[in-house]
């Protein structure tokens, strides 16, 4: 079955940076599109950024856009969040997600999503 599991959470000073990583199975992860969310602690549910299943495009909302960017290894099945500058307002429960074949780029509706992971905790705290 499908699995995805992020890790690389942890409590870091603002400005400073992490990288997340949602390891993946149970299916053909070059095949997809991959979002990362997160859930904030006030706004809920919010899409934070996707790549295609290439790699070769990318889309962010706003509030990450310079500040965050999501490769992915297709070798391991792998994909990443890499996030610099954090802001306090970045603490939330970090996850990615497997859209569903009806969902359409760039992949922000929580409605399309048809698989997501447990999540790692980001809190950017002095």
């Amino acid at each position: 079955q499908v699995q995805l599991v992020e890790s690389g959470g942890g409590v870091v000073p603002p400005g400073g940076s992490l990288i997340l990583s949602c390891t993946t199975s149970g299916f053909t992860f070059n095949t997809s599109p991959m979002p990362w969310l997160r859930h904030h602690p006030r706004r809920g549910i919010e899409w934070l950024s996707s790549i295609n299943s290439a790699g070769a495009d990318v889309a962010y909302t706003d509030s990450v856009k310079g500040r965050f960017t999501i490769p992915r290894d297709n070798a391991n099945s792998v994909l990443f969040l890499q996030m610099n500058d954090l802001r306090p307002d970045d603490t939330a429960v970090y996850s990615c997600a497997k859209p569903n074949t009806r969902s359409t780029w760039p992949h922000s509706s929580e409605y399309t999503w048809a698989y997501w992971g447990q999540g790692t905790q980001v809190t950017v705290s002095s």
